[in-house]
Parts: C-alpha cells; sequence; structure tokens
C-alpha cells in the first residue's frame, strides 16, 4: 500500500469519536426527530404551493396540448379556437407570446374536438357505457421501488386522458396524500370509518340472529356508532388537479392494522376482504369516477388485502436487480397464501351451507420495472422477462433528470413546467412515463373491452 492513501475505515480516534457521538437517545429523543422532519417537511411542500399556501396546477401551452392532449395540428387548434370564441381562448404572458391553458379548459376544449371535430381521431378516451369504474391497485411489501411515484403518475396521466380518477391512500405514511396536496386531520379522514362502517353492519346482522335465537347482543361501541352515518363522499376530497379527487392517509390510519383483527375475533363471520369494495360500490363511487387507484403500505396487512381484493387489476412495481427481483417472487408467493387461505377458510362453510364458493379473481396482474438504467440492467431485465413472460410489462420505466428534478420540487412529471428543462430533458423525461401509462392503458381498454362483450352477450 505504498504511497496509497488508507481506506477511510482506519485510523478512526477513539476519543474523536466519541466527541462527535451526541448523548444517547431515549424515547423522547423520536418525538424530537418527528418535528424536526414534520418542519422540513413543510418546507420541502411549500415549494410546489402558490402564495396562497394551496397546490395548484400549472397551465398547459399550444404545443403540449396538441403534442399530447388533443390530437391536432397547432394551426388546426388556433384556427378553430378562432372560429369559436365561446371556447377557451387561453391566457399569453407577453403580447403576441404562447395561450396558456388551465387543465380545466383543456377537458372542455378535449369535449369540443371529441363531438365537433373527426370521427376518426381519438379525442375522447375510450369508456364503455354501463361499466363501473376500474380500480387498480399499485403494491410490492418492498420498499424504494416506486410505488407511490408509479400510482401517482398513473394517477395524473389518466387525468390528462380525460378520465376521472378516485385516488385512495392506504398507507398510513401518506405519501401518495403530500403529492396531491392532501390535509388529512386523523384516522376519521381516511378509510377507517368504512371499513368501520362495514364491520359494523355485521355486526348489526349478527345481532339481530343472536336476538332471534334469544341470545344477548354485542353492543356496538361509539367508534361503530359514529363509523354507521358516515359515506365515502363525505371523505372525498378535491384536489389541485380538476379531474382527480383523494381519501387521504395520515399516521393514525395505522391503527386499522390493530383493530380490524379485534373486530374479525368478535365476529368470525365479517369479510373483512370485501370491506373497501362493498363500501364504494354501495355509497355509488364507482359509478362516479372512471378509475380509482389504490397505493396500499409496503407491507401485506389487512389495508393492503383490502386494497387488493377490491382491485380489478394489479400492478407491482420493482426494480431490475437480483434482490428486488428475489423479493418480488416472495411477494407473490405471499399472495397466494394468504388469498388461498381466506377461500379454503370460507369455502368450507360456503359448501356445508350449499353456498356459491368464493374464488378471488384479478382482471390482469403486471409486475412493471422502475428506476430502470439500461447500460447496466438491460441483462438483468431481459432474465426476468424470460422468467416471468407476460406478468413482466414489456415497457421498461427509465429514471431521467427530470424525474430527479420534480421530486425535488415535491411534483409529478406532469406538474412540471417544461420551460424548467430544455426542451429535450423534458420530452425525455415524458416518454419513460408516457409509455408506462400507453402499457397500463392496453390492461385497462383490454379489460374494459372484455366486460363490454360479456355484457352484450345473451
Amino acid at each position: 500500500m505504498s504511497g496509497e492513501a488508507l481506506p477511510p475505515y482506519f485510523r478512526i480516534n477513539p476519543d474523536a469519536a466519541l466527541s462527535d457521538l451526541g448523548e444517547a437517545t431515549g424515547t423522547q429523543g423520536f418525538a424530537d426527530i418527528a418535528r424536526s422532519c414534520a418542519a422540513g417537511r413543510t418546507d420541502l411542500e411549500s415549494r410546489g404551493l402558490e402564495e396562497t399556501g394551496e397546490r395548484a396546477l400549472r397551465k398547459f401551452s399550444t404545443w403540449e396540448i396538441t403534442r399530447y392532449l388533443i390530437p391536432v395540428a397547432s394551426a388546426h387548434f388556433r384556427r378553430v379556437l378562432r372560429s369559436n370564441p365561446d371556447l377557451p381562448q387561453g391566457t399569453s404572458e407577453t403580447d403576441g407570446g404562447a395561450k396558456w391553458f388551465t387543465l380545466d379548459e383543456v377537458l372542455r376544449l378535449r369535449a369540443f374536438f371529441g363531438s365537433e371535430g373527426s370521427k376518426a381521431k381519438e379525442y375522447l378516451p375510450y369508456r364503455p357505457e354501463g361499466l363501473p369504474a376500474k380500480m387498480v391497485a399499485v403494491a410490492n411489501f418492498k420498499g424504494g421501488v416506486g410505488k407511490t411515484s408509479t400510482a401517482a403518475h398513473l394517477a395524473m396521466s389518466a387525468a390528462l386522458d380525460g378520465y376521472k380518477v378516485l385516488v385512495i391512500d392506504l398507507d398510513s405514511q401518506g405519501s401518495m396524500t403530500s403529492i396531491f396536496g392532501g390535509k388529512i386531520a386523523d384516522e376519521w379522514e381516511t378509510v377507517f370509518p368504512l371499513l368501520a362502517r362495514h364491520y359494523a353492519g355485521t355486526l348489526r346482522e349478527e345481532n339481530q340472529r343472536r336476538l332471534d335465537r334469544g341470545d344477548p347482543p354485542t353492543p356496538l361501541d361509539e367508534t361503530l356508532t359514529e363509523a354507521l352515518d358516515v359515506k365515502a363522499g363525505d371523505l372525498i376530497k378535491p384536489t389541485h388537479w380538476p379531474n382527480i379527487d383523494l381519501i387521504g392517509a395520515q399516521l393514525n390510519l395505522y391503527w386499522a392494522e390493530f383493530q380490524i383483527p379485534v373486530w374479525r375475533m368478535q365476529a368470525r363471520g365479517w369479510k373483512l376482504w370485501d370491506a373497501l369494495s362493498e363500501v364504494l360500490e354501495a355509497d355509488g363511487v364507482l359509478d362516479s369516477y372512471d378509475l380509482v387507484f389504490i397505493d396500499t403500505p409496503p407491507a401485506l396487512g389487512y389495508l393492503t388485502i383490502n386494497g387488493l381484493a377490491a382491485a380489478d387489476i394489479l400492478l407491482v412495481p420493482m426494480g431490475a436487480s437480483f434482490l428486488e427481483f428475489d423479493s418480488t417472487g416472495r411477494f407473490f408467493d405471499m399472495l397466494h397464501t394468504t388469498f388461498k387461505s381466506i377461500e379454503d377458510g370460507e369455502n368450507v362453510a360456503a359448501r356445508a351451507l350449499g353456498r356459491p364458493e368464493i374464488a378471488f379473481e384479478w382482471d390482469a396482474v403486471r409486475a412493471v420495472v422502475t428506476r430502470y438504467d439500461g447500460t447496466q440492467q438491460a441483462e438483468l431485465a431481459g432474465l426476468m422477462q424470460a422468467y416471468l413472460g407476460r406478468t413482466l410489462s414489456p415497457h421498461r420505466q427509465d429514471f431521467t433528470a427530470m424525474i430527479g428534478q420534480a421530486g425535488e420540487n415535491v411534483q409529478g412529471i406532469y406538474e412540471a413546467d417544461y420551460r424548467d428543462f430544455n426542451r429535450e430533458t423534458y420530452v425525455r423525461g415524458r416518454e419513460t412515463f408516457d409509455a408506462t401509462y400507453a402499457a397500463f392503458k392496453a390492461l385497462l381498454l383490454g379489460t374494459w373491452r372484455r366486460d363490454e362483450l360479456e355484457q352484450q352477450t345473451p
């Protein structure tokens, strides 16, 4: 090692290390750290806020609209606006400058082109009439795989495409809620009261059977009684996106993971895995939206099981590394064990009573490679594709400089103003997320088309 510097882990002086160590940390230390993080979070979130303290969606230029949102030539777009002065005309930041439009205005323009424009062009997204919203769960029990980012960007992509979207955050960390600017005071503004209401309904039915047998009923506590009056619409909040709404999450939602098994022990007949889907259906949510995106916690707990059981489409983000491939395989193994156990337990009783057996089914299940670096991960990604086949989406979601910069400003890619980048960086950054959405939209349209054909079959 002559002439070479030693690695940094040699010659560490114990006394110097002690002087840098600081005091031991007690329980109160966690609260102090949490307060520091909260202060920092508030500061970082403010980067994406307007002077009013609210989050606002930027405007979209004529170039963006005609390239990405409404498939017409720029010259034709301008001619249509001149010929129809009642349509939104946009605003210019300088005399004779480019016209900019709010997303609300873009949606109005898209509706106009959809009704008056060429029938050969796809101005409005495919959406069969008479069918409910499709529910999409994004899940993996390994953190850091881009789960929340993928769910958020797909929701934004669908909104830009013209769909009406509801986002449900089941993760008590509330990252998805932060992305959409949600302010959630406590667990009563999350899905918790909906799950409690579903359980309370089951308990009331069981109490009626107890009374019919002459047995005393199980009393409903204050929480359950209050939850009976909560509807999904009471919890849905608008976001700064005109066609994205939110049921948010915050830290107290985590207590549902402890409360749900207690309820299950008290009422063995409660089908907890159906709670979220049945409440949303009963409250008309699936008729009010086109898509419902569910962001799940990075664990296979009761909240995740509710989200997965409710979903029509399951997306599993993963990195192109051995450890993430291995972890994702174990995640699918746990999914099999969990849902097979539910099926087996329920169907024993169903067969004894002559009732139909239950069988969970998803319209489509896809793994999606995120944070992809083609220069280093192409071989491993190809190997993963060979083993997973159709289950692994052939599209790889690249990591670009634009993704990192948007994340620093607490924004989604589609919320970033392309003038903050050079045009090539913006186009390249959008391409990878546009391609991710295209792969998802193909799944969505395929499942809707299958439902539509089945509905038409006599």
